[in-house]
């Protein structure tokens, strides 16, 4: 069982406000998921007393029958009765309320994310802006590897939309904006992001069988996390299904809530993150400073953990020596910072540096370029 982590965050503030933080963080139910409805769930948090709130709602896919490949195989699809509805103004009535609760536990300064498909997404945006939030971005999530439209009547539905909301027009929100510029190779994030779906390992099963039918690739809720919350942030998770927000906030170094009403899930999501290892103190430090962008930036691989933040990079005759950090910066024994190309070309005394060919990283006893991780990431992703 996970257990409630109670940590004092000092900040330069008013003592009375310091004061009044230790008292809700000290209330609230840090690394525990809730049971039953999220609804209820919620109302038992402190108002104003979490950082961001992640939520994956039932989409409200409204499939009409079974789905089957062109061989006559079942496709598994979204069947749950977790999201059915008699209709949209029943849908509309529980996102209004989910998302009222949402807003009233947020801080001032907090920000709320929101993932979904074509089904609800519209919905959900229109109903949060009523509620007084203020959308910052709408985020395309592009899959690398998307299902294929098996009946052939429609266009692949390759992509799903996260919006990010800050809690007013005029409010303030955490943007980490150079961490994500380094994540991206130097290159100022865009609002679509190519991720895999989950799939392989990282897709979780009980007795053969996918544990839970939408479970979110671990990638992006890494990205979302660096990029709007800080070390010791709250994250509240009102679905929260297998415990993928957990799991990355746990390796993240942020504190964790979430709302699951259905056992299954939970005994999953704490076996998981019971599992889940946390990054070293010094790989979350990440780059506060620095060609065109290759197919896949050098981030994209710390984010979907084929090179692991505090892996140990080399040059090839191994005489320069750099430590991989959460956002993709690297870091040298003597404190020297950089992307992948820029710190490369410090330490050479160049202009320039192609990070990929000069940084080695050791495979089983081998020593091959971090290149070689990037084409393996391509096959591995291939539609």
């Amino acid at each position: 069982m996970v257990q409630v982590v109670e940590k004092t965050r000092v900040r330069a503030r008013p003592l009375r406000q310091a004061r009044d933080e230790r008292v809700v963080a000290k209330d609230l139910p840090l690394g525990r998921i809730l049971e039953g409805d999220c609804i209820e769930a919620m109302r038992s948090l402190p108002s104003a007393s979490v950082d961001m709130v992640f939520a994956d709602p039932p989409y409200n896919l409204q499939l009409g029958g079974d789905l089957n490949r062109p061989d006559g195989s079942h496709v598994d699809a979204v069947t749950n009765d977790w999201d059915k509805f008699d209709s949209f103004a029943t849908y509309d009535k529980f996102t209004r309320e989910w998302l009222a609760e949402a807003r009233r536990v947020l801080k001032p300064n907090g920000s709320l994310w929101v993932i979904g498909s074509y089904h609800n997404i519209f919905r959900v945006g229109a109903i949060l802006q009523d509620l007084g939030f203020w959308i910052l971005n709408d985020i395309v999530w592009r899959k690398a590897n998307p299902m294929p439209n098996f009946k052939g009547t429609r266009f692949t539905n390759a992509h799903e939309t996260l919006i990010w909301a800050g809690m007013g027009e005029k409010a303030k929100y955490t943007f980490n904006y150079r961490t994500m510029k380094t994540l991206n190779d130097e290159l100022q994030m865009r609002s679509d992001w190519v991720l895999p779906i989950c799939s392989g390992q990282e897709r979780l099963k009980r007795d053969g069988a996918k544990a839970h039918p939408t479970q979110k690739p671990e990638a992006l809720l890494y990205r979302v996390m660096l990029a709007t919350t800080n070390k010791g942030d709250v994250v509240l998770d009102p679905f929260f299904g297998t415990g993928t927000t957990g799991a990355v906030a746990k390796r993240l170094g942020r504190e964790w809530i979430g709302c699951e009403r259905e056992s299954v899930y939970r005994e999953v999501a704490l076996e998981r993150i019971e599992m889940a290892l946390p990054l070293d103190e010094s790989a979350l430090t990440t780059m506060q400073s620095p060609k065109a962008a290759p197919k896949v930036a050098f981030g994209t691989l710390v984010e979907t953990g084929w090179i692991a933040p505090g892996a140990l990079l080399t040059d090839k005759k191994r005489k320069m020596k750099a430590t991989v950090h959460a956002d993709g910066s690297l870091r040298t024994p003597a404190g020297e910072t950089g992307s992948i190309h820029g710190l490369g070309a410090k330490l050479q005394g160049a202009p320039s540096c192609n990070g990929w060919s000069f940084w080695h990283l050791e495979h089983e006893g081998e020593i091959k370029p971090i290149d070689a991780v990037r084409q393996l990431y391509l096959l591995a992703t291939e539609p």
